[in-house]
């Protein structure tokens, strides 16, 4: 038997999607690519934007025209909005939460499907809670052999006004620090490279646990520990944080450990401090611009990523350009730039969406035309310099490989040694492009590990 699953949304549903895998293959299904030669599909979903969740629905038409000609089972989890989850019981076989992922093969014993093998006593959850925490107990299986994601935290409390995380994940959980760092410890003495950290809100980590967990910067330190004793290299990334929880603490410990990567993903949203109030955001764009004040102090060559929204309720011409004049003021490495949209179940959906689209498409392109101006001066700054990069791939140009270096900024190098993917060489840039930098390689790579 085959299964075929569709990841959408965020990095932390890429996680999800890890846990899921190893659940079907513990019952003996076989991956493939291919929808049409599954057995079972399924759908790790996300409620957050509206493109995700047409998706879907455009999906499970399709797959359940194909049930005239052939048997197949179709399940949908992952970031389900409970209005969603109604529509979505009428379409798919099987509709269950991540954190009923240790169910699914009782799931699928009741709905008649018999499986070779079994990894999991399915026992119910006394609660949310107790939920996430079985789920975060199945073993990831990594899609990657160097690059993983280690989930610390789940759920949100913020109630940002145009979000749904919290009526899809529910409040913040924070993971056990002991199986954390444990994961952390494996990952590492496996070789891997890349590792990050996720949740909603990573650094409210152990909010929810005061004074019976750890704090997001003594997590930190447990991690960058674990770097300093195993002699290996490695990088270690998290996402995504709040600017409210972003305390000169966490960028002290980023600075004192070389294992925790210099680049800092800090949403800002809005450049205009009635905008950040209708949001809910619990910052003002003085408080924001103290943080990126303390990270050029005390990450003098950290990137700087962000998110923002455009055409958001209510939001003026004026308050536009607020947002842009942010945007050339911090000087953003990369900026993930979205037009808003309503959510169901977020307390926005409730007011005028009142920006047309065409105006939020303009602003949209204003803002990228910006971002990609500011990193073509960005990159060009590095011509000429020498830098660590982790390879990833090949790169989609013939003859090249790609790969990033610790500030997450995409290198293309001229190689087509397959053997560098996974490992880190030094490269020297030759060239700078909006987003990306070429570089060729400067010395003998790391020895590939015994």
């Amino acid at each position: 038997m085959k299964y075929c699953l569709l990841q959408l949304g965020c990095q932390m549903n890429l996680s999800d999607s890890e846990r899921v895998r190893t659940v079907l293959e513990g019952l003996g299904y076989e991956r493939t690519e291919s929808e049409e030669e599954a057995d079972l599909l399924g759908v790790v979903a996300c409620s957050v934007r509206q493109k995700a969740i047409d998706r879907v629905y455009s999906k499970i038409h399709e797959w359940n025209e194909w049930k005239a000609d052939r048997s197949l089972l179709t399940f949908v989890t992952g970031c389900v909005l409970p209005a969603d989850r109604i529509k979505f019981l009428k379409l798919f076989d099987l509709v269950f939460p991540v954190n009923e992922l240790p169910q699914l093969p009782d799931l699928l014993r009741q709905y008649g499907v018999a499986t070779p093998a079994s990894i999991l006593d399915a026992v119910p959850p006394e609660s949310a809670e107790d939920g996430i925490r079985g789920f975060w107990r199945i073993k990831a299986g990594y899609g990657s052999s160097f690059e993983a994601f280690v989930p610390i935290q789940n759920g949100c409390d913020k109630f940002c006004t145009f979000c749904a995380v919290p009526y899809t994940r529910g409040r913040e959980v924070s993971r056990p620090s002991e199986e954390v760092l444990r994961e952390v410890e494996s990952l590492v003495r496996r070789g891997f490279k890349s590792i990050t950290l996720l949740g909603q809100n990573v650094n409210s980590y152990g909010l929810d646990k005061r004074g019976a967990e750890m704090t997001f910067p003594g997590l930190l330190r447990a991690v960058g520990e674990i770097g300093r004793g195993s002699g290996r290299e490695f990088w270690v990334y998290f996402t995504s944080p709040h600017p409210r929880d972003m305390t000169p603490e966490v960028l002290e410990t980023i600075a004192a450990y070389p294992c925790l990567a210099k680049q800092l993903h800090l949403p800002l949203q809005s450049g205009d401090d009635k905008v950040l109030i209708r949001m809910n955001r619990s910052y003002r764009v003085e408080q924001y611009r103290g943080i990126v004040e303390n990270i050029r102090s005390l990450l003098p060559s950290a990137t700087l990523f962000t998110d923002i929204i455009v055409g958001f309720t209510g939001e003026s011409a004026a308050q536009f350009e607020s947002t842009l004049a942010r945007m050339r003021e911090f000087r953003y490495n990369m900026a993930y730039i979205a037009m808003y949209s309503p959510r169901p179940g977020a307390a926005s959906a409730r007011w005028l969406d009142d920006v047309p689209h065409e105006e939020k498409k303009r602003r949209l392109h204003v803002l990228s035309e910006e971002l990609q101006a500011i990193s073509l001066e960005l990159n060009r700054e590095m011509v000429g310099r020498t830098y660590r990069v982790l390879v990833g791939g090949r790169d989609r140009l013939d003859g090249h490989l790609t790969g990033r270096t610790e500030g997450k900024i995409i290198v293309r190098i001229p190689s087509e040694d397959a053997s560098l993917v996974g490992r880190f060489v030094d490269a020297r840039i030759t060239d700078a492009a909006r987003m990306s930098v070429s570089g060729e390689l400067a010395a003998s790579p790391e020895p590939v590990p015994v």
